[in-house]
């Protein structure tokens, strides 16, 4: 549990900081063309959850945030990952989590900046916190499928 704990911590961290970054030296927004026609840094808020579902939902969206965070430390307190992957998943779920709910509390919304423009279609933007969190969940199905981590 102190593993997933810390590594969650750094990576609030690692995603606040970022957003601190792009606070500082980009405007609403604002653009930057890192690769042409496809990657960008463009600064924008998201009053919602993914896709900018649920806008205006702030308070629920905390509520939401907090009762999954509660509930994983619970799950983890009973059931102890024993396999680094499975801790490193939960520690991206927990760390991404916090990460946007700390946006929402503090700001009042969630700083996206990683912008994708792929084959045409402009993706919605998102976030270090997203990718954590997405990224986790993707092992954790993973993980689930797999007969020597079903303890």
């Amino acid at each position: 549990m102190t593993f997933i704990f810390i590594v969650s911590l750094i990576l609030t961290i690692i995603d606040q900081l970022s957003k601190v970054i792009v606070i500082k030296y980009l405007t609403i927004g604002h653009s930057i063309k890192l690769i042409p026609n496809f990657f960008y840094l463009t600064y924008t808020h998201n009053t919602g959850a993914a896709f900018s579902i649920l806008t205006g939902k702030r308070l629920f969206l905390i509520m939401i945030v907090i009762i999954i965070i509660i509930l994983l430390f619970n799950y983890l307190k009973k059931n102890t990952p024993q396999s680094k992957i499975s801790k490193i998943a939960f520690s991206l779920v927990i760390g991404g989590a916090l990460g946007n709910l700390i946006d929402r509390l503090i700001r009042g919304y969630v700083v996206d900046f990683l912008d994708f423009k792929i084959i045409g279609y402009n993706f919605p933007i998102f976030n270090l916190a997203d990718i954590f969190v997405t990224i986790g969940i993707f092992l954790l199905l993973i993980i689930s499928f797999r007969k020597d981590d079903k303890k």
